[in-house]
């Protein structure tokens, strides 16, 4: 499984890059929005809403104008948004906008296996 980080942020990048590596997924970051993505595809995309100044909603338009751009579309892959639980009308806002979900960075740090389970159901589980 192939998961989008869009992060210029070092913690979250590092932090989700371990647990991405112990669920056996694929992590690329993005670090700006002006990038260009490395794969064809993804099944999960991760917005850092910290990270980034423009209002949500503007945020997940230019995400959806770069997931636009790629060749294979994958119409299972969901575009989650997190941030810090304080700013949750932020959050809201990203699912106002066209969002699957959103999550606070704590959540998605602490529950990362069982949010993966959830969000790619298709994700081979691990045994033992």
């Amino acid at each position: 499984m192939r998961i989008l980080l869009i992060s210029p942020d070092l913690m979250s990048t590092s932090k989700l890059a371990g647990l991405a590596r112990e669920a056996d997924c694929l992590l690329e970051t993005l670090r700006s929005l002006n990038d260009k993505l490395r794969s064809d595809h993804y099944d999960l995309v991760l917005l850092d809403l910290q990270a980034f100044r423009d209002d949500p909603a503007v945020l997940v338009a230019k995400v959806c104008v770069l997931l636009d751009s790629l060749p294979e579309k994958n119409k299972l892959m969901k575009v989650v948004a997190f941030g810090p639980h304080v700013h949750k009308q932020r959050l809201d806002d990203a699912v106002a906008a066209g969002v699957d979900e959103s999550v606070s960075r704590g959540e998605l740090f602490g529950s990362f296996p069982a949010l993966l389970r959830r969000w790619l159901p298709s994700l081979p589980t691990k045994e033992g």
